[in-house]
């Protein structure tokens, strides 16, 4: 616990830019949420001893995380689930209000945009068909209105046909990502299971589905890598290969809001949203400022209690731990809400013993928080305690959401 109350040397402040680098290289380089020239305009700022200068290209890039919208376009041949695929990428049920209508035939004769119900800034949008009556491949790109797409998304049920290869033609010309899905994987392996029960081998099925669309895609010159899905067992198959791959091939400033908007289906996906909110904690805190001390004792001071409050609630909110996500799943397991909750800790953060009071829990969490994680967080930087409080928050949400991530499965 020593390090909780020495005092930086003086020359801390000169050596900003190695703590603001060391940092993040705490992080999967792919998953960084700011731009390598935003990274370096901060660094030369505080190499500088430019403080003010680093602060306001923070302030901007924080600024910018939050506004920047992301359009994802998802089309593919009738009946290819692609109203499926956009529900299950809004963590929306079928049934649900405002659910993409899916059915046998053709559900989507008009481009229908859909929020994410919890990132408003996350809009995927449901094409027609390029087959379809109205949408032939020489105009449909025009059609869709192409520019406003951040990448497509193009779906397929069983092979890949003309059509589909030659709007990735068109797609690649203009300069813009596009990403082959395959849908119904589970559907084509419980079919092949029940023809062939003697002969079924799960990976081959896979390996045969794969290599018969990249032939396809070799023949027509297209290096594209397909991905194998079930819209209703995410967590199968390459849906989080799937999710990874856009994350990555994303500007950094829009990896945050479409990390968070993905849904919980793994523990890894969970890690990815904290290390996301992680970065945000941190560089709200270096725009802060940083004290020369960090005192084991003092006062939590009641504008603190409350910024803590709110970012608990945020974080649940986030993380899918928020009182609308746990009825949502109480339905869903056919649980009461209360059983969830036993199981969870930070919905009990705030709540203090006889003659405690919440500053002085939260002094107590600071403690043990900080001798569990290297001192400061082995940042070299003394933020206010506030700060460090909220990767403590952070972490909890984190956990409860790997606890109700298990509890499906047990369930399911």
């Amino acid at each position: 616990m020593g390090s909780l109350v020495s005092t930086p040397a003086s020359d801390e402040r000169s050596d900003l830019p190695n703590h603001f680098k060391e940092y993040f290289k705490n992080f999967n380089q792919k998953s960084v949420i700011i731009s390598q020239k935003t990274s370096t305009s901060i660094q030369l700022r505080l190499a500088k001893g430019d403080i003010q200068g680093a602060n306001t290209i923070i302030s901007d890039a924080l600024k910018d995380i939050d506004k920047l919208s992301l359009n994802i376009a998802v089309t593919g041949e009738t009946g290819s689930g692609k109203s499926s695929l956009v529900n299950a990428l809004r963590g929306v049920g079928h049934e649900e209000e405002d659910a993409a209508a899916t059915g046998a035939e053709e559900t989507t004769m008009e481009i229908r945009s859909y929020k994410h119900p919890k990132f408003p800034s996350v809009e995927i949008w449901d094409l027609p068909g390029i087959g379809t009556l109205n949408f032939q491949p020489e105009d449909y790109l025009e059609k869709v209105k192409f520019a406003e797409y951040d990448f497509f998304i193009i779906v397929c049920a069983t092979r890949f046909k003309k059509d589909d290869i030659d709007l990735a033609q068109a797609i690649k010309a203009m300069k813009k990502n596009f990403y082959f899905v395959r849908t119904k994987v589970d559907s084509d392996l419980q079919n092949e299971q029940s023809t062939k029960p003697n002969s079924f081998d799960r990976e081959k099925v896979l390996k045969k589905i794969r290599d018969t669309a990249q032939r396809e895609f070799h023949r027509c010159d297209i290096d594209a890598k397909i991905f194998l899905i079930s819209s209703l067992k995410l967590s199968e198959f390459d849906f989080p290969i799937l999710m990874d791959t856009l994350l990555e091939d994303l500007p950094a400033e829009k990896r945050h809001v479409f990390t968070l908007s993905l849904p919980n289906i793994t523990e890894a996906a969970i890690d990815k949203k904290r290390d996301s909110l992680k970065q945000i904690v941190w560089l709200e805190a270096l725009k802060a400022g940083f004290l020369a001390t960090v005192p084991l004792v003092g006062i939590i001071q009641d504008q603190d209690v409350e910024k803590l409050k709110k970012s608990l609630h945020q974080y649940q909110v986030q993380l899918g731990v928020d009182d609308l996500s746990l009825h949502s799943l109480a339905k869903d397991l056919k649980v009461p809400v209360k059983e969830l909750q036993r199981n969870l800790k930070s919905p009990h953060l705030f709540d203090t013993e006889k003659n405690q009071t919440i500053g002085e829990k939260l002094l107590r969490s600071f403690e043990i928080f900080c001798s569990a994680n290297g001192g400061l967080l082995a940042t070299g930087l003394y933020f206010r305690r506030v700060f460090y409080l909220q990767y403590y928050l952070l972490d909890t949400v984190a956990e409860d959401a790997k606890v109700l991530l298990k509890m499906s499965y047990s369930k399911n």
